[in-house]
């Protein structure tokens, strides 16, 4: 990411984005001149405010950080309002129920609440669930613990795929 980012002398948050494969080879796909909704991944392995960091840079400011050493691992789970058992097909409507989960490691973005409504009209995302760990396995029973005591009622979630891939 850094390599990119110095070839492209560019000096502010982005996002560059890599695939990785079962060999460990990494593959570059693209970069993104903006904070992109997986920020949290970062944010939450290097303890790093990226848009903090990214307005300071804007005012002229240097980066309150000389280095970054990232720890632990760190997963992101979109619950959207959608049907996992049909096509993951938009799933509108009332929250009936919205509790998110807590604790150590676990980090939820969200702008609704009970009673909110998740139109047909625009995005059907209810929030961002981030987990981290120590490492990967750490993450993984971190991510299956929050999914279980996330409880939104009112409409079908993306929730269950997410613990069933996690499985």
């Amino acid at each position: 990411a850094l390599a990119v980012a110095t070839a492209a002398e560019y000096e502010n948050a982005g996002t560059v984005e890599f695939l990785v494969d079962s060999s460990g080879d990494i593959y570059f796909l693209e970069m993104n001149t903006r904070i992109q909704v997986e920020h949290t991944i970062t944010e939450m392995v290097t303890g790093i405010d990226l848009v903090k960091e990214q307005i300071s840079v804007a005012a002229g400011e240097p980066l309150s950080f000389n280095s970054v050493e990232p720890t632990g691992h760190a997963i992101e789970f979109r619950i959207n309002a959608e049907d996992p058992t049909n096509n993951f097909r938009p799933n509108p409507g009332t929250l009936i129920e919205h509790r998110e989960p807590g604790g150590l490691g676990i980090r939820v973005d969200s702008g609704v609440e009970a009673g909110g409504q998740i139109s047909q009209y625009y995005d059907n995302l209810i929030a961002k669930l981030v987990v981290w760990g120590r490492d990967r396995n750490e993450a993984i029973a971190r991510g299956k613990r929050a999914l279980r005591d996330y409880r939104v009622t009112g409409l079908h979630t993306t929730i269950p795929a997410h613990i069933q891939i996690l499985d």
